[in-house]
């Protein structure tokens, strides 16, 4: 499970980028509760959503040129110029290159073998995310790539993730922890796009927790997004759906089902 308590490897930041900031600020604030508070007049409109005061996520506005909106999400790296030649080794790509943002910390926008962008964050003094895990905030992630052998050896070799089989019904679900974190530290899965007709392309999909994942539908719906995959249960996990916010940037919710005792 996510938590706050980051290690290298484990997913400790995401943000969105969007093409109306002011928009995405109103959608996510009327789903998630979040506010949103900028981050200076030096940080080039990034800002922070802000759950009870936490910080849940960051958002900017990108333009067309720097892609479609869309969520990434970002590892924790002790070393970010190093997991970067990491990336470049395993055959994939540096999309941004290190840097330091205003001594909070080390980032860099690296891609996978597939092209799925993806970031990396070596903590400064913002050592990640505030909350995980809890209604409205960040608490799984999933990788929709071509092919999962290739993937799982190239996060291998960049931050040291390791894969598991679970049996799930239905079939077998690839999860991925840190390096050393057994299953009480999975923190997302990998899916192969083969399997899922609602995935069109290779991406991380970040996924929410909600108290209720029927009523996140509605009121996504009322706010002027999109239900991409209905609410659907699956057995000891949980109540789940995909949506898109009105810009197209992708992500799901989820209601996990209560530990087994």
């Amino acid at each position: 499970m996510l938590t706050t308590r980051f290690v290298n490897g484990a997913p400790n930041w995401l943000d969105v980028g969007t093409s109306d900031i002011d928009g995405a600020i109103s959608f996510y604030g009327g789903l998630f509760g979040w506010r949103f508070q900028s981050a200076g007049p030096d940080a080039g409109g990034y800002g922070f959503f802000q759950l009870d005061g936490k910080t849940a996520a960051g958002g900017v506005q990108t333009t067309p040129e720097q892609g479609p909106p869309t969520w990434t999400v970002y590892f924790q790296s002790g070393n970010a110029e190093a997991t970067a030649k990491a990336a470049e080794q395993a055959h994939g790509s540096v999309l941004m290159q290190p840097m330091d943002v205003m001594g909070e910390g080390h980032m860099a926008i690296l891609a996978d073998k597939a092209g799925v962008p993806f970031g990396i964050w070596q903590p400064g003094r913002t050592k990640g995310l505030d909350v995980a895990n809890e209604a409205g905030a960040l608490s799984w992630v999933e990788l929709y790539t071509p092919d999962i052998a290739a993937a799982a050896w190239f996060y291998h070799e960049t931050l040291g993730l390791e894969t598991a089989a679970v049996d799930f019904p239905g079939g077998t679900y690839t999860t991925v922890n840190p390096a050393g974190g057994g299953e009480d530290s999975m923190f997302g899965g990998i899916v192969p796009l083969a399997d899922d007709p609602s995935e069109d392309r290779a991406y991380w999909l970040p996924y929410f927790e909600v108290a209720d994942t029927d009523a996140m539908l509605v009121r996504a719906q009322e706010l002027g997004g999109e239900v991409r995959v209905a609410a659907t249960d699956i057995e000891g996990v949980g109540r789940f759906a995909k949506l898109a916010d009105p810009y197209g940037a992708r992500f799901a919710v989820i209601k996990s089902a209560a530990p087994q005792t």
